[in-house]
C-alpha cells in the first residue's frame, strides 16, 4: 500500500511509521518536517497536500493539538485550538481524502481516552476527542467506493510520560509500538466506523 502518514514526526507518528514501514510505501507530512508540508487548519493547505502526493491506499493522521488548563479561565480562542486543530484540521482531511483515496482505501484518525474519562484540565480535550469519535461513526456510513474510517484511542504513551504524566494521574502508560499496532489493524483490517481503544 501506499501510505500518506500526517504528524509522522510526533511520537505516535514515528511509531506508527515503524510498524507500517515494512511492507508499504509511506509518505510522511507535517506542519514543518517530513515530504510534504501541511497545515491542517486550512483545506487549501491540505488539498496541496493530496494533490502532490499522489494516488494513495490509507491516509493516518496523529497530528492536532488541544488547550489544557482550567474551565474557569479558559478564553474562546483557547477552547477553539483544539476545535480548528486537531478536530477539523482531521475533518478536512476526510473531506478531501475522499476524493484522492484509491477505492477501498481508509482513513485512521486519532483521538484519546479523555474522550471517555476526562482529567483535571482536559475540558477542550474531552470535547474534541469526543468529537472526533462522532465524527468516525457517522463517517463511515456516507463513504463513498468501499472507503474505511477508524479512530485510534490510546491512554498517555510511556514515551511521553515526561512530558503529560502529571495530567494522567493513576493512569496506566502504554508504549508507543503497542499503540501503532492498532493503526496498523486499521489500515490493513477489514473494520470500519470502529474506535480502537488501547486503554482498556
Amino acid at each position: 500500500m501506499r501510505i500518506l502518514i500526517v504528524g509522522a514526526s510526533g511520537t505516535v507518528g514515528r511509531a506508527v511509521a515503524d510498524a507500517l514501514s515494512s511492507g508499504h510505501e509511506l509518505v510522511r507530512a507535517g506542519r514543518n518536517s517530513g515530504d510534504l508540508q501541511v497545515d491542517l487548519t486550512d483545506m487549501a493547505s491540505v488539498e496541496r497536500m493530496y494533490e502532490a502526493a499522489g494516488p494513495l491506499d490509507a491516509v493516518v493522521t496523529t497530528a492536532g493539538h488541544v488547550h489544557f488548563g482550567p474551565l474557569a479561565d479558559m478564553t474562546p480562542a483557547q477552547f477553539n485550538l483544539g476545535l480548528q486543530d486537531k478536530l477539523m484540521g482531521q475533518v478536512h482531511v476526510v473531506l478531501a481524502g475522499q476524493r484522492h483515496l484509491r477505492d477501498g482505501g481508509s482513513f485512521t484518525l486519532t483521538s484519546g481516552i479523555l474522550a471517555e474519562e476526562p482529567i483535571r484540565l482536559g475540558v477542550s480535550a474531552t470535547t474534541v476527542n469526543a468529537a472526533i469519535e462522532g465524527f468516525v461513526r457517522a463517517a463511515a456510513t456516507e463513504l463513498p467506493r468501499g472507503l474505511r474510517i477508524n479512530v485510534v484511542s490510546a491512554t498517555v504513551l510511556t514515551e511521553a510520560l515526561d512530558a503529560y504524566g502529571p495530567y494522567f494521574p493513576g493512569f496506566d502508560a502504554v508504549p508507543g509500538a503497542r499503540v501503532a499496532q492498532a493503526y496498523r489493524r486499521s489500515v490493513e483490517g477489514v473494520g470500519t466506523g470502529r474506535v480502537y481503544k488501547l486503554w482498556q
